[in-house]
């Protein structure tokens, strides 16, 4: 079974609640606010089905895997150092190269050749440890099939 796709309807009704930040066919995303009474509520025993009818959304528009996931997501948000914070498109979990120093340059080129000197070394040694095993392999076949044909 695939993805529940949301109707322009549904998509329509969802939009107008407070606590939906956007909603697309595929996807819905909802606000800070949200994110953090629904942790609480569901945090005092509330079932998930419950809290989204007190908020204005009708649990069966959005299925079973979604209701779960907003309980998943939830939790992973109240013990995240950002909190219910959206971290999209800030957080790439990659160094940012842009607004560097002649010297930081330097530094990070400098470790781009040492590590790029130790892969040419590791690449070596396997192309050797390659070689080798056929080497060896070639001897003890060859020997082994010349002496069955005797």
């Amino acid at each position: 079974m695939g993805n529940k796709y949301f109707t322009e309807e549904q998509q329509e009704e969802l939009r107008a609640n407070l606590y939906v930040e956007k909603v697309s066919e595929k996807s819905i995303t909802y606000t800070t606010e949200f994110k953090k009474k629904f942790t609480e509520e569901y945090q005092i025993g509330k079932m998930p089905s419950q809290i989204l009818r007190e908020m204005g959304i009708e649990p069966s528009i959005l299925g079973k895997k979604r209701k779960d996931s907003i309980v998943a997501r939830t939790r992973k948000y109240s013990i995240r150092p950002e909190g219910f914070q959206s971290i999209r498109g800030t957080n790439t979990l990659r160094p940012t190269t842009k607004n560097l120093n002649d010297a930081e340059k330097l530094k990070r080129l400098e470790h781009k050749v040492e590590y790029l000197k130790q892969e040419n070394e590791f690449l070596k040694k396997n192309i050797q440890l390659d070689r080798q095993a056929m080497w060896e392999y070639s001897r003890h076949h060859l020997k082994d099939t010349s002496s069955s044909k005797q």
